[in-house]
Order: structure tokens, then C-alpha cells, then sequence
């Protein structure tokens, strides 16, 4: 898993004329699981933020959702758009009026005890205070060949800088699940 994530990465960096990356956070989920992970007191000294996320839950599936919430706004503040393959079929959809920020897959608690699943957030211009902030994300879970890719973006409707994410699952954030937070330095 560690080398899809690696590739997932070097596929998905923002398009930058030269950008790095530099690792601001990192939590895995300890014993007993979470309910959230939250990244705060994030610097404004990136151009873009980067969310990597290995991860699985208690939720009674084989997959599960990731949401996020910016500067604790939990209003009706955000829409979505996502295309998505599960080796059969493909899907689209588009969604306004949500409460939080979607990014897709991590695996649920139905899934194989050794699967997790594998997302790549990037947020755009997250310290600009004159746009609406737009995320990003490429996720999936292998399920033994049953699995799911997804490609989603969403759109949060505020100018505030963003200092303050929370991410959060239907289900417990289950232990060793991998959340790691980098500022992405450029143009």
C-alpha cells in the first residue's frame, strides 16, 4: 500500500513551477481509535496544503468516507463533485447545500483486517482571504479486487484563511490509520 500511496503522490502534486513539500503534522490513530483528527494553528506560509491519509474504520462496510471541516464551520457551506470506477461501472455526481468537505476511501470495518484505504487531498490557496477555497482529492480502497477509485472535488464557501481542519468518518477512526498534514511551498 505503501507504494500506491507513493505513486498517487507523485502523480497528483499540485502544478507548480517549483514547489516542495514540507511536512507540518503527522497523527496515527493510537489504541482505541478516534472520532476525528484535527490539524490546527496551521501556518499561512504555503501556497497549498497536501492531506495524506491511510486509514480505516469501525463502520459496519467495507468502505468509508472522510469529511472535512474548515475553521469549525459545520453550516451548509459546502458542495461537491465526484467520478468514480469500481472496475464494472462508473459514476458521477455533483451536490450542494453539504455540511462538510467529502473525500473517498478509507476502508470500513466490513473490509479484510489487513486493507486500508488511500486518499491525497490537496487544498488550494488556503491562506488567500479574497476566494472561496477548492479541495481536491484521488482515493480508493482495494477490497481483493472489488475495490473503488474516486475523484472528487469540493468547494468551501468562505474567504477565511483556513487555520483549522477537522477530519472525521461515518464510523471510528480506527488505530494505525495514518493522517499526515504537508504545506506545499511555490508558485
Amino acid at each position: 500500500m505503501g507504494g500506491m500511496l507513493n505513486a498517487l503522490v507523485g502523480s497528483f502534486a499540485p502544478a507548480t513551477s517549483s514547489s516542495s513539500f514540507e511536512s507540518i503534522a503527522t497523527t496515527t490513530v493510537g489504541a482505541g481509535g478516534s472520532a476525528s483528527v484535527t490539524f490546527s494553528s496551521i501556518p499561512a506560509t504555503y501556497s497549498h496544503l497536501q492531506i495524506r491519509i491511510m486509514g480505516r474504520t469501525d463502520r459496519a462496510s467495507t468502505r468509508d468516507v472522510v469529511r472535512l471541516k474548515f475553521n469549525s464551520d459545520s453550516g451548509a457551506n459546502y458542495t461537491g463533485h465526484e467520478l468514480y470506477g469500481d472496475g464494472s461501472s462508473v459514476n458521477a455526481g455533483g451536490y450542494t447545500g453539504l455540511t462538510s468537505a467529502d473525500a473517498y476511501r478509507v476502508a470500513g470495518g466490513s473490509a479484510a483486517s489487513n486493507i486500508q484505504g488511500t486518499i491525497i487531498i490537496d487544498i488550494l490557496d488556503y491562506a488567500s482571504t479574497n476566494k472561496y477555497k477548492t479541495l481536491r482529492s484521488l482515493g480508493g480502497v482495494d477490497l481483493n479486487g472489488s475495490g473503488e477509485i474516486w475523484f472528487n472535488s469540493s468547494l468551501w464557501l468562505n474567504t477565511a484563511a483556513i487555520n483549522n481542519i477537522v477530519l472525521t468518518s461515518i464510523g471510528t477512526i480506527q488505530q494505525y490509520s495514518s493522517y499526515a498534514l504537508y504545506g506545499i511551498k511555490g508558485s
